[in-house]
């Protein structure tokens, strides 16, 4: 991936995007087992590879600009592959630039603030990258598919009445659209998988021993209630896809075809910010020269007084040196090939004159 051009980055996750505006019918719409063409496994991990190294590039890039932050946000059902797409689209970058949170049942402090306030604590800073495994979403799909959460959260009655979902929906556009403006990108993934994948990976996972740990009861429970969560999850992307915050909803029935999107997506996030490496004024260019000829100055005995610059001049030496050698080969090749031939000729035409003398 490392040789596309951000235009076709864009133009392979288009597909995956759900248009702000649009009405979605998750079923309908996308399908979990959309692989874009790539016809392998293998394929697709030399394709994830290239983007790993490109994001690497990028995450340093936007480390040293220090002005932009990166949000990255997950959301699926168990099963979908979330832990596996953070741990190998990541597995390039420098671990301390990047922060990953799971969010799972509120504690009792959390729960004395708004429903916000938990997700804000864990906000990366300028520079960094973090990533939200599960997220503020879950306050509009589990809380929307158990709605008893509801009572623990200790709102006042009047918050309760009217259409709630919308009004969070609304809520967390607002606070997205804040975030954005403040520098904060934020990329939205849902991961989409089928109700027969997600039976075959429960599965594996009971029948592995080492698998056993990942598997609980509580997750064959929400299987139950399938049927609502997809209708939760429609109704979410239909009114939190904005045009600052837009979801894209990645593939997940391939682990190693939903590892490529969700790098794309993030890549093509960090390629609009096109973060740069700062460039020193002058006044620290002058401040670095003299602390340049301080070090020199230091050199002991026999050292090169620079010796970073020495070994580039060794690389760039050697390099030339065995272009000469080579150029030279070539060169004392085709003349040797000449003589021999023109040698050949003259010997050739003498001995014919002497045979025939002799003759």
């Amino acid at each position: 991936m490392a040789d596309l051009r951000a235009k076709e980055i864009a133009e392979f996750i288009t597909p995956f995007r759900v248009t702000p505006g649009s009405t979605v019918v998750l079923a309908k719409d996308f399908d979990p087992a959309f692989k874009a063409g790539i016809k392998s496994k293998k394929d697709g991990v030399e394709l994830l590879q290239q983007g790993v190294e490109l994001l690497a590039e990028y995450q340093d890039r936007l480390a040293a600009q220090d002005t932009y932050g990166v949000l990255v946000v997950l959301q699926a059902l168990d099963a979908a592959g979330k832990d596996g797409a953070i741990r190998h689209v990541m597995s390039g970058v420098n671990p301390q630039g990047v922060s990953v949170h799971g969010f799972k049942v509120p504690s009792t402090e959390e729960l004395d603030h708004d429903y916000l306030w938990r997700y804000a604590q864990r906000l990366p800073a300028r520079g960094d990258i973090g990533i939200f495994n599960r997220s503020h979403y879950e306050e509009v799909l589990v809380v929307r598919v158990h709605p008893e959460i509801l009572d623990r959260q200790h709102m006042p009655k009047a918050s309760l009445k009217g259409d709630i979902w919308r009004r969070r929906y609304h809520e967390i556009n607002d606070w997205e659209r804040y975030l954005t403006d403040q520098g904060f990108r934020i990329v939205k993934l849902f991961l989409n998988l089928s109700k027969e994948e997600q039976r075959r990976r429960f599965l594996r996972r009971v029948d592995l021993a080492d698998k056993n740990w990942k598997f609980s009861a509580a997750d064959a429970k929400e299987r139950g209630y399938w049927d609502t969560y997809q209708k939760a999850f429609s109704e979410m992307l239909s009114h939190t896809s904005t045009e600052w915050a837009p979801w894209y909803v990645i593939p997940a029935d391939r682990k190693w075809f939903a590892r490529i999107s969700a790098a794309a997506v993030i890549i093509d996030t960090l390629m609009r910010i096109d973060p740069k490496y700062p460039t020193v004024g002058e006044e620290q260019r002058q401040a670095l020269e003299a602390t340049r000829l301080e070090l020199l100055a230091e050199a002991p005995e026999g050292a090169a007084p620079d010796p970073f610059e020495a070994e580039q001049g060794d690389e760039a030496g050697g390099a030339g040196a065995e272009g000469g050698k080579k150029k030279a080969g070539k060169g004392g090749k085709k003349k040797a090939g000449k003589d021999g031939k023109k040698d050949g000729k003259k010997g050739g035409k003498k001995d014919g004159k002497k045979d025939g003398g002799d003759g």
